[in-house]
């Protein structure tokens, strides 16, 4: 059987994410600077959700439904800005906005 060599770059992400709770900060912001493609926020959420425990988890410490949770963060979703608070919140980060 052939060993690993090398890791995906979703799951290098993974690992830095849940490395770094200010990387996790910085890679959400940027995300939020893509204004062309607002999908990139929900890749962004996605990612640093799995990294920090999961859907179940996050979607428990958010007072969000687990199927409600995946399906705003999926390819599809259009999560409602209080489910963004929320979820951001159970992973220990915050949405902000600020003058350019």
């Amino acid at each position: 059987m052939k060993s690993k060599t090398s890791a995906s770059h979703e799951e290098m992400m993974i690992k830095k994410l849940r490395k770094s709770r200010t990387f996790a900060a910085e890679y959400l912001r940027c995300a939020l600077e893509d204004t062309e493609e607002p999908q990139v926020l929900l890749i962004a959420l996605r990612q640093i959700t799995e990294a920090r425990g999961g859907i179940a988890k996050i979607a428990k410490a958010a007072g969000i439904e687990r199927e409600s949770l995946y399906r705003a963060l999926s390819p599809r979703g259009n999560p409602r800005l209080s489910t963004l608070f929320a979820v951001t919140k159970a992973l220990g980060l915050t949405l902000t906005v600020e003058a350019n």
